[in-house]
């Protein structure tokens, strides 16, 4: 069952949906609850050669660098990774999914490739994979609300919270 705005509060007052700084009333939609941005980004590193990497042998530090700053230029056809500025925890009957939001698509800005699943038992910021499809450069600022996250509750609770066991549970 996804959670409506009545669920939502429900879930916060109740403690399976926490948000590390407080969430404010206007950030919750009628099924779903905006996430903005933070200020650490990681950037695709300039000068990269143009040759095949292994992906099995590849590090991510290999190819970005990270970048602390209230804003950040994306340039057509860029992906830049960046972290929400909340963290969430929820329980381990609680997941979700995070969605762009429209008036960024509609620009062509994808604001995550395919990380979208929010594991039960979460606890951490999400990390946003953005991608500029478009043909002009954008700006990017810490504190925009750049995505939204949808809630669902599931019938049992998880054997395995994402916190525990999860390989990305500490980012």
């Amino acid at each position: 069952m996804i959670l409506s705005d009545v669920d939502i509060r429900r879930a916060i007052k109740s403690g399976e949906i926490k948000f590390e700084p407080q969430i404010t009333e206007d950030q919750i939609g009628p099924g779903s609850v905006d996430l903005t941005l933070g200020n650490e980004f990681l950037k695709m590193k300039e000068g990269l050669r143009q040759r095949p990497y292994d992906l099995k042998e590849i590090n991510i530090n290999d190819l970005f660098e990270e970048i602390i700053s209230e804003s950040i230029v994306i340039r057509p056809n860029e992906l830049v990774l960046a972290k929400t500025l909340e963290k969430i925890t929820l329980s381990p009957n609680i997941c979700g999914w995070i969605q762009g939001r429209s008036r960024y698509a509609r620009l062509g800005i994808s604001v995550h490739v395919a990380s979208s699943f929010l594991q039960p038992g979460i606890s951490n910021r999400q990390v946003l994979e953005i991608i500029n499809l478009s043909k002009i450069p954008y700006t990017l600022h810490s504190g925009m609300r750049i995505c939204q996250v949808i809630f669902q509750r599931m019938q049992t609770k998880t054997s395995k919270p994402y916190a525990r066991f999860g390989t990305y549970a500490k980012q």
